[in-house]
């Protein structure tokens, strides 16, 4: 049956191919995402340097480099009182973000984690990158949207978690 060029398909009929591609839409970009933020944080946990409060490759050199070009210094200030527990807030944030995108549990609030990470990365870490494009935190911060909005509809424990509310009803 058709209606105002919209097929209404019955029960056990094929779905048209726009609308598997829509339901899939954002599943690259959850798993482009979930990978790597499983990646960053992981690569700091394992990383002994990152945690300390001064020397090569640690948050505290970085935050001390960033600083006076921040948009929000007062935000770096407040990490500097104490680098390696940020760090590790940060590290952790991502690998929780980065899970729950991967496996689609808790999506949304995922996305919002990781698009508050990539914020306050943007405007503290990235902030004087010139031209802005070339620095990726915005991006990141772009990408984290949709998810945000959308959620995962598709291959996700949210859908199985939704289609199990639906069956006891």
């Amino acid at each position: 049956m058709q209606g105002y060029g919209t097929n209404v398909r019955g029960l056990g009929e094929a779905r048209g191919l726009k609308e598997v591609a829509r339901e899939h839409a954002l599943l690259p970009l959850r798993i482009f995402l979930g990978v790597t933020f499983v990646y960053a944080g992981l690569d700091k946990l394992t990383d002994s340097s990152f945690f300390r409060a001064s020397g090569p490759g640690s948050i505290g050199e970085t935050l001390h480099a960033v600083r006076d070009s921040s948009a929000v210094p007062a935000l770096v200030d407040l990490a500097l009182k104490s680098p390696g527990a940020f760090g590790y807030a940060i590290a952790l944030g991502e690998l929780a973000v980065g899970l729950g995108t991967f496996f689609g549990l808790w999506t949304r609030l995922a996305a919002l984690g990781g698009a508050l990470i990539s914020l306050s990365l943007w405007l503290t870490v990235s902030w004087q990158v010139s031209p802005y494009y070339l620095g990726n935190d915005l991006a990141y911060l772009m990408a984290w949207l949709p998810l945000v909005l959308g959620g995962a509809s598709a291959f996700s424990v949210d859908a199985l978690l939704a289609t199990r509310r639906r069956r006891i009803r």
